[in-house]
């Protein structure tokens, strides 16, 4: 019996038009504020962030909405969003938003991931072969999860072709989503406050994710090389 698939580009289109639809009303509901950001009015910042943390539980859910749709298609990115809901809520409730977000989004990606047929070139893409060959592969996992410049579709992809259980899947998306959707909410507050050592900070600390990453993928070249050789 054939392998029932969905259509990943009718999925991704449709995707995408979610997110267009949660931006409009991302707009609406935060165009006074916009107009604000656009157009400042000398000392009134204080005035303007009270407008703008004061948005309720709605709001936040669209965001929260955003992020995870964005999270979930291939080749977009939901750092912005994650900035502006740390802006909006500040680095403690933003970072509920964005790390609720972005788990939202990978338990989306996972739960359809082995009903959609992927190219060759995924498939082959040395990134998923760098995941799934480690020598501890779920550290190796959330350690993706945890890098922003990997796609998590790619880290995703990894995890199902592993076979990882359900409880496996939680904790490491859980945790490896935790210190970015944190450093995007403290950065966006940053932003808004003008603090340059908090920016600057929240930088620091993505670049050290990404080394981090780098260092224990030298480690496991290293051993794959000397199991060769052996």
């Amino acid at each position: 019996m054939k392998k029932k698939t969905l259509n990943k580009k009718l999925l991704i289109a449709l995707g995408v038009l979610l997110a267009i639809i949660i931006v409009i009303f991302v707009y609406q509901n935060y165009k006074p504020e916009i107009d604000v950001l656009i157009h400042p009015v000398p000392h009134e910042k204080e005035i303007l962030l009270h407008m703008i943390r004061t948005h309720g539980i709605a709001n936040s859910l669209l965001l929260l909405g955003l992020i995870a749709v964005l999270n979930s298609i291939p080749g977009l990115s939901n750092s912005v969003i994650c900035i502006l809901s740390g802006l909006c809520y500040g680095p403690f409730f933003g970072f509920i938003i964005n790390w609720m977000g972005n788990v939202l989004g990978n338990c989306i990606v996972m739960s359809l991931i082995r009903k959609i047929n992927f190219s060759k070139r995924v498939k082959q893409h040395k990134l998923i072969k760098s995941l799934m060959h480690q020598k501890h592969p779920l550290i190796g996992l959330t350690i993706g999860f945890m890098i922003p410049v990997i796609p998590s579709i790619l880290v995703n992809y990894a995890g199902a072709q592993l076979n990882v259980n359900r409880r496996q899947y939680m904790a490491m998306v859980l945790v490896g989503m935790a210190p970015t959707s944190f450093l995007y909410a403290f950065g966006g507050d940053a932003i808004f406050r003008g603090s340059l050592k908090r920016i600057i900070s929240a930088v620091i600390c993505i670049l050290i994710l990404i080394g981090i990453y780098l260092i224990v993928k030298k480690i496991d070249d290293e051993h794959k090389k000397r199991l060769e050789t052996e």
